[in-house]
């Protein structure tokens, strides 16, 4: 749904429009589902204990709750994407890059953040309150907070710099791809580099010329003949086979970030074992004290409380000092957290197969369970290496893509996540497909860890970790340092166009050169 959202927002309405869109719908959503723990018609009858019978909701019933399931999916998807993007878009100062750029490191960092105090709020006073006060108030918090922020929102619309949608973006890299086939006899070598006269503009276009990367793209916005290539106003004829500048570099930035982008996807795979984490803690004794036991499920606050108080130590400490010794505004690169970030998922795994051999030891030839705090440095090193590359992550689509794209460079994150989640599972079936025992009909991920082993499984992980470490460096070695292309482009090159078009036939033609 984030890329959906993503697309509606850059291409069509814009990101306030979309923004507000997931808004009502998030909250129309919310409001359902409350109906459901109050209305006695929306859910089903409850059990009764004495017989121990339940009811299985009706058809009617079940579709009204995923109908509101839904519209909080598409919410989120409207929402998700398109906040950072319009949060950062009333940041951008365009006289001042330099300012810019620090502005927004602060601006993702806190954020980011923002997230995993909100999460840590949600999975302990939000339960709190739907434990012991019930759904219908369980479920009246959320909405009365979505309301809240719905009203809000739309009170400062006066306030906001709202960027005007694209067109389509995926319309325009088909045009470019289709331009690319069609122009494909055409030789490179005959143009010159980065000659106005030589390669098609959009209006306001701040590009001198096609990258040297992926060449065979810049036979898209070749000018072979300008009579019959451009029209009086200067737009193209043929928009099929002959496309701008701008939309060839877009494409080319989109393909480019794929292979690094493609690296999140493994680190949020190892950062993501939650099953495996709660069977672990279920037989490691959780008291903290006499009286207070820590829930197995609950463990991953010490991931959030990390990854939100390193965020907010590494933005207001270990900025400025990196600063002062690299010259650099951010301290370090994009790359560079990211790289720490895949590093510490490294050092994750193999402090959870340790901690796990050792808990595993203990449990199997000493009889007694060792104390859950020693998962503690595990979820810590999963916080530090998430606050690095995530925030790293963000930073760099966003960079990296044109502004036009803010929207999809976000939700490219949130997509790499998804696709986390369903190669975790897929390596999990395998791993238990082909480990399982033939004798114990046990794998290395059996439900009960004492007759697996998950510190084999943890050693395979922090293997695929070293791998997608190594990847990433390549990916980045093929990528090359990012250098800034963009130019202001003079009057002249509209001066020269016009001349083109009026004295098209004393120019060489691409064809005959």
């Amino acid at each position: 749904m984030a890329i959906f959202g993503a697309f509606l927002s850059d291409s069509y309405l814009g990101r306030f429009r979309v923004i507000a869109l997931g808004s009502i719908s998030s909250l129309l959503g919310m409001i359902l589902l409350w109906l459901t723990s109050m209305v006695p018609e929306a859910k089903p009858i409850p059990c009764d204990s004495s017989l121990n019978i339940c009811e299985s909701p009706t058809l009617g019933q079940f579709a009204f709750l995923l109908f509101s399931l839904g519209l909080m999916s598409i919410g989120a998807g409207c929402i998700r994407p398109c906040s950072i993007a319009f949060g950062a878009d009333q940041l951008v100062q365009k006289d001042n890059p330099e300012k810019t750029e620090v502005i927004l490191q602060t601006y993702f960092n806190w954020y980011y953040a923002s997230i995993g105090i909100s999460t840590i709020l949600a999975l302990t006073v939000i339960v709190y309150i739907q434990d012991h006060m019930g759904w219908q108030v369980g479920f009246a918090v959320p909405v009365i907070l979505m309301f809240l922020s719905t009203l809000f929102f739309f009170l400062g619309n006066s306030f906001y710099v709202k960027v005007k949608a694209s067109t389509s973006l995926f319309t325009g890299f088909a045009r470019v791809f289709v331009a690319a086939w069609k122009n494909r006899h055409l030789d490179l070598a005959l143009q010159p580099t980065n000659s106005d006269g030589f390669y098609y503009h959009s209006k306001d276009s701040q590009l001198a010329g096609p990258s040297d990367k992926l060449r065979c793209l810049n036979k898209a916005c070749i000018i072979r003949d300008p009579e019959e290539d451009l029209k009086p106003d200067g737009s193209a004829s043929k928009p099929w086979e002959l496309c701008s500048v701008d939309q060839v570099e877009n494409l080319k930035s989109l393909i480019r970030i794929i292979p690094i982008w493609s690296t999140g996807i493994i680190i949020y795979v190892t950062l993501t074992q939650t099953s495996i984490t709660v069977l672990q803690a279920r037989n490691m004794d959780r008291h903290v004290t006499s009286n207070f036991e820590i829930p197995a499920g609950s463990f991953s606050l010490f991931t959030i409380a990390t990854l939100t108080i390193w965020v907010a130590f590494y933005d207001r400490v270990v900025v400025p000092i990196l600063a002062k010794y690299t010259g650099k505004p951010n301290g370090i690169s994009s790359t560079v957290r990211m790289g720490i970030g895949l590093l510490l998922s490294c050092v994750a795994m193999a402090v959870g197969a340790i901690v796990e051999n050792f808990r595993r030891e203990n449990s199997i030839e000493e009889g007694f369970l060792i104390s859950a705090l020693w998962l503690v440095p595990q979820f810590c090193l999963i916080g530090l290496a998430e606050a690095f590359n995530a925030i790293g992550q963000i930073e760099f689509y966003y960079s990296q893509l044109p502004k036009s794209m803010a929207s999809i460079a976000v939700a490219f994150f949130t997509l790499g996540t998804a696709f986390s989640s369903l190669l975790g599972g897929f390596i999990i079936s395998v791993v238990d497909s082909v480990t399982r025992s033939g004798d114990t009909n046990e794998s290395w991920v059996s439900k009960d860890p004492n007759k697996g082993h998950y510190d084999y499984y943890y050693w395979f992980l922090t293997f695929l970790s070293v791998l997608n470490f190594l990847y990433f460096v390549a990916c980045c070695w093929f990528y090359g340092p990012y250098e800034e292309r963009i130019t202001r482009v003079s009057h002249e090159r509209d001066e020269l166009k016009e001349g083109l078009l009026k004295k098209s036939r004393d120019l060489p033609s691409c064809s005959s050169a």
